[in-house]
């Protein structure tokens, strides 16, 4: 796979308002949003950060709010950029040929970016993503 840049950086906050507190409050990023998500394209060095709710995290990747006991509760997430949507899916399958397990095979989402998920050996969700806004 080639990997283009690192789309965007996210921490998973399981208490998104003392999160808020530290990087919008104390640190002054530039971040906003609809609901807990609260992101930002205007922090330099960075396409794309994040502060993602554990439970959006889960949803995103489970399909419900709650992260699954047996797996590491993620204080990351990294997603890398390929060059379009078929990209991610072949991605996701040389991920998984070379024995990654995929939290959540390619799927777009709602506003247009299509990404596959996994788990690294760290406990970070890393993304395999195609954001059409990003290029």
């Amino acid at each position: 796979m080639k990997i283009e840049f690192v789309t965007g950086v996210a921490v998973i906050a399981p208490d998104p308002a003392k999160s808020q507190r530290l990087y919008v409050d104390t640190l002054g990023l530039p971040l906003a949003g609809e609901g807990a998500y609260l992101h930002s394209e205007e922090v330099e060095g960075v396409k794309h950060f994040g502060v993602w709710p554990l439970s959006e995290a889960a949803e995103a990747c489970f399909g419900e709010e709650r992260w699954p006991a047996h797996l590491p509760v993620p204080q990351v997430s990294i997603e890398f950029e390929v060059a379009d949507r078929a990209a991610v899916g072949a991605a996701a399958e040389e991920l998984a040929a070379a024995g990654h397990e995929l939290l959540r095979p390619p799927r777009e989402e709602p506003w247009g970016q299509t990404v596959a998920r996994m788990l690294s050996p760290e406990g970070a969700i890393v993304g395999i993503s195609f954001a059409p806004s990003m290029h």
